[in-house]
């Protein structure tokens, strides 16, 4: 059976001969074969990075969508940065949105990102809103809009996540967009689409319409901030001592690191592996060993967590509020669904050596 045949059959198997560089032609050929969707899952985010690039060096016309990891560790007492957030979030957006379709689109990952639950496609959906030049928007619903989904007023828009308002001009820079936009309001009808860079203010183009996502996973919507409440107390007690996370959710309010509580905010969680079902996959070389290393690292953080809460407050630790962790797999998959979601398409194991004589192994011949 051939390389292109075998892309099209269920089942893992190896790819080698296939050293970095030359694999991004195996997953763009992967890619163009099946179709659709293709995921690649590489070791971290250096090498996402770099295949991105070389996928638009040997194949400019293919496609290429990236969804980053949070760039804190398990269990951290800060969020991941605003830009990473917007990053991922804008992804999902066009994931869920995404219509079925035989149009190739190389998604590329990491193993951490992989292995950490995203909220469900609905709920990306029903918070992503698109306005367009003419249409009617009331200038008090948007900065409320903004406000829920995790954007920060400030006096002036500097990076992602930030909105400003001046009368009827509102500045937003959006998650994953590369450079701000300006909307000039007249009334509650919405004239005209910018963008500018923000550093002298100037304008550096017209659209007609914006889409607008969240820029973090943690929603600050009503219902949200209910099913944290009931969820917050259900996982850990009723809140008797002085507790900022509860205090600033219950009120609306960003509280860094909510993010490491995601599953309370939401009814249900999904994994990337939903937003692509049925796609074929490839693996960077190591990534078992990478998915294993970060399993483990997730059981120690939580472990640590969870030991510290337990002794008793002494000292300069005394004014730092107990951490209240998350069962792992609230949070993230465990070693069987990875293997299992792997198992249930087209999964390539890239290897720079040479093929074996060995069954379920192809040469690709670098």
């Amino acid at each position: 059976m051939s390389l292109a045949e075998r892309t099209l059959a269920p089942g893992r198997f190896t790819v080698a001969g296939a050293p970095e560089g030359f694999d991004a032609l195996v997953i763009a050929k992967a890619a163009r074969t099946r179709g659709g969707i293709h995921l690649h899952v590489a070791r971290d985010d250096a090498r996402a990075s770099q295949l991105a690039e070389t996928l638009a060096f040997f194949d400019p016309q293919l496609p290429v969508l990236q969804f980053p990891a949070w760039d804190c560790l398990p269990y951290d007492r800060v969020s991941p940065k605003p830009e990473i957030a917007g990053e991922r979030v804008a992804a999902l957006a066009t994931l869920a949105a995404r219509k079925p379709s035989n149009e190739p689109l190389v998604l590329i990952t990491t193993v951490n990102a992989v292995l950490q639950r995203v909220p469900p496609r609905a709920a990306v959906l029903a918070a992503s809103a698109t306005i367009k030049k003419g249409e009617r928007v009331p200038l008090e619903a948007l900065v409320e809009r903004l406000s829920r989904n995790g954007f920060a007023r400030a006096s002036a828009v500097m990076e992602a996540g930030d909105f400003a308002v001046r009368g009827g001009i509102v500045d937003i820079f959006p998650a994953g967009a590369e450079q701000p936009f300006r909307l000039d309001l007249f009334g509650d009808t919405l004239e005209s689409v910018r963008t500018f860079n923000p550093e002298d203010q100037r304008s550096t183009g017209e659209v007609t319409s914006l889409l607008l996502t969240p820029v973090s996973e943690a929603l600050l919507d009503t219902a949200s901030i209910q099913r944290f409440r009931t969820g917050y107390i259900a996982a850990f007690g009723a809140v008797l001592n002085d507790d900022p996370l509860y205090e600033a959710v219950s009120a609306g309010r960003k509280q860094q690191g909510m993010e490491h509580w995601l599953p309370l905010f939401h009814s249900g969680l999904e994994t990337i592996f939903d937003y692509a079902s049925g796609v074929g996959v490839t693996l960077d070389y190591q990534t078992d060993e990478t998915h294993t290393a970060r399993l483990a690292l997730i059981a120690d953080y939580y472990d640590a967590r969870l030991q510290a809460r337990a002794q008793p407050k002494t000292g300069l630790s005394s004014g730092v509020p107990p951490y209240k962790p998350l069962a792992p797999v609230t949070l993230y998959l465990t070693d069987d669904e990875w293997r299992a979601r792997l198992g249930e398409r087209t999964t390539q194991q890239i290897s720079p050596f040479k093929a074996q004589e060995m069954s379920g192994t192809q040469d690709a011949g670098a």
